[in-house]
């Protein structure tokens, strides 16, 4: 979980290991009838991984020309190499692969490779505190009609996801300094940690009994919104703008700015709320309060209002959504 201040935070970078397939990785193996699996799967940059990942030649050069499109805020970035002792007969064919397309990539200038450790010395120099970044996916690798598009700050992480022409949020956590470390004054006694951040809504953990989980957006009419790609744009004041078609998103550090051409709505639907799942513990017209982990939050709306905990519509054409902690 991103500190939200200077003042709270480790003097230490956290980088994201192994380049995650920014469509699958998320909820890869998730049933809508029977939630998330207990032991997910994984799609990344790692060479072991030959069913899709970084095994697979067509997996990389798709990963590579849309992690580096240059759609990434502040910067795009990268961890390649195996994580475990697999061997050098698995994972050969694909780290030879990749180490000659980064070679390639490098002399035609679209990306830089060092070491890690300058990275992170690169990273405390550029940033004082964690910045927002985005990462974008037009299409799946194996999928045209399906994409992503990440923004992830020091307040909230928030996914769009596109398939079959239309969008829908698939994710939105709250992180807050609030949140004390699990382990910060207890032994972890079990042979697993968790960590987690504060959820709104889960397109895994909260998906089963039929719904794929999500923030689902309609019009008066019933109809949603088309949607053929996401198209990114940086503005002048670093916020992310996402075009959708139908509906556009405008994504700020501590709040998202939501316009269409007519009212909307926006529902939470999830099938599973025995997996971390938060606590309602207040609802007005604008103001939604949740509790996780010993942790108030929650969202407040201009623009519209709540007609309950988990559906919002706009009172016009726009609607702000701002996350408080």
């Amino acid at each position: 979980m991103p500190a939200p201040s200077e003042s709270n935070q480790l003097s230490v970078p956290l980088f994201r290991m192994l380049g995650a397939d920014p469509v699958y990785q998320y909820d890869f193996g998730m049933d809508p009838e029977s939630g998330a699996r207990k032991v997910q799967g994984v799609i990344t940059l790692e060479p072991v991984y030959n069913g899709g990942g970084g095994g697979v030649p067509a997996w990389v050069d798709w990963y590579l020309r849309e992690n580096y499109n240059g759609e990434c805020l502040s910067f795009g970035y990268a961890q390649a190499g195996q994580e475990n002792s697999f061997g050098w007969e698995d994972m050969k064919d694909g780290l030879t692969y990749q180490f000659r397309e980064f070679a390639r990539l490098r002399d035609e200038g679209k990306l830089e490779i060092e070491p890690l450790g300058d990275t992170g010395r690169w990273f405390k120099k550029t940033y004082r505190t964690t910045p927002a970044s985005v990462i974008s996916a037009h299409s799946a690798y194996d999928d045209p009609a399906k994409g992503s598009l990440w923004y992830c700050g020091a307040f909230y992480r928030f996914n769009l996801f596109r398939r079959n022409g239309t969008v829908y949020i698939r994710d939105i956590h709250v992180f807050s300094g609030k949140t004390s470390d699990p382990y910060y004054d207890t032994v972890c006694t079990k042979n697993e940690a968790a960590y987690e951040t504060l959820p709104i809504i889960d397109g895994n953990r909260h998906s089963g009994n039929g719904i794929a989980a999500g923030g689902y957006i309609t019009f008066a009419d019933g109809s949603s919104p088309s949607c053929e790609d996401i198209i990114f744009t940086e503005q002048e004041d670093s916020s992310a703008y996402a075009d959708c078609g139908d509906i556009r998103f405008t994504l700020y550090d501590r709040k998202i700015t939501v316009k269409a051409e007519k009212p909307f709505c926006i529902r939470f639907e999830r099938g599973n709320t025995d997996d971390h799942f938060p606590e309602t513990e207040s609802l007005g017209r604008d103001t939604l309060t949740l509790k996780y982990a010993d942790t108030r939050y929650g969202i407040r709306l201009v623009g519209g209002s709540f007609l309950s905990d988990c559906e919002m519509k706009s009172d016009g054409c726009t609607l702000e959504i701002l996350f408080f902690s």
